[in-house]
């Protein structure tokens, strides 16, 4: 299931967030300031954010505009009891998804998240054959070409290829990758930069100058195409 960040100072209701989502089979993370709020994102890649605007050190308005800045693509959802129009399209144009006033029911709060998820998460569709460069894959008979000669790619390769390819020219946060590829807890995220590495090796005319795969720092892979 998808990790969310909560992040939220006032203790009440951080423990209903937490009670409700873990019942609802997320798994949860917490942060009660700005400043653990952007550490959490980087260390944990949570799926999405519920933040707080009242939170010490950074508001959540803050800490929207700085994970922006950083290239941060995690869907957030603000939580304020502002409800003037104008913190809205400010949290919005900040770059968050959606924006909740409290007080607001945890049923309703799960459906946005769910919405949300549902949104940022679906992938374009991908043909079962697709050509880029002097590259063929053929998805549907797990046969890749380049420069008209078979290459030899691993499932786990198929399956990376076919997640950048149908997010093409958007950002995959390693944690999406391994989370939609590997199911063991003891996969880690280096697992996905040795897949990543072993694909370009493959298919990249310059491998240690890729145009196709390319990293986004701090963040994980896009694919360019």
């Amino acid at each position: 299931m998808p990790k969310i960040l909560v992040v939220e100072d006032d203790k009440n209701i951080l423990t209903g967030l937490v009670d409700n989502l873990t019942m609802e089979g997320y798994k949860v993370v917490i942060a009660k300031d700005g400043k653990e709020a952007i550490a959490q994102v980087k260390e944990r890649a949570p799926d999405l954010i519920v933040l707080d605007v009242m939170i010490p050190k950074l508001n959540g308005f803050e800490v929207c505009k700085q994970l922006k800045a950083d290239g941060v693509t995690t869907p957030i959802i603000i939580l304020s009891a502002r409800g003037q129009e104008t913190d809205k399209v400010l949290g919005l144009e900040l770059g968050a998804d959606d924006y909740v006033t409290k007080p607001f029911s945890p049923r309703e709060l799960i459906v946005r998240i769910k919405a949300v998820l549902r949104r940022v998460s679906a992938p374009g569709k991908v043909e079962d054959v697709y050509q880029f460069d002097d590259v063929k894959i053929d998805f549907k008979r797990y046969q890749a070409f380049k420069k008209d000669k078979e290459v030899n790619l691993t499932a786990a390769e198929y399956k990376i290829l076919k997640l950048l390819i149908a997010n093409r020219n958007e950002p995959v946060s390693r944690h999406k990758i391994l989370s939609e590829i590997w199911t063991s807890e003891e996969v880690t995220t280096r697992t996905v930069d040795t897949h990543i590495w072993s694909l370009r090796e493959k298919l990249e005319s310059n491998p240690s100058e890729p145009k196709r795969i390319v990293t986004i720092y701090r963040i994980g892979y896009k694919f360019v195409g």
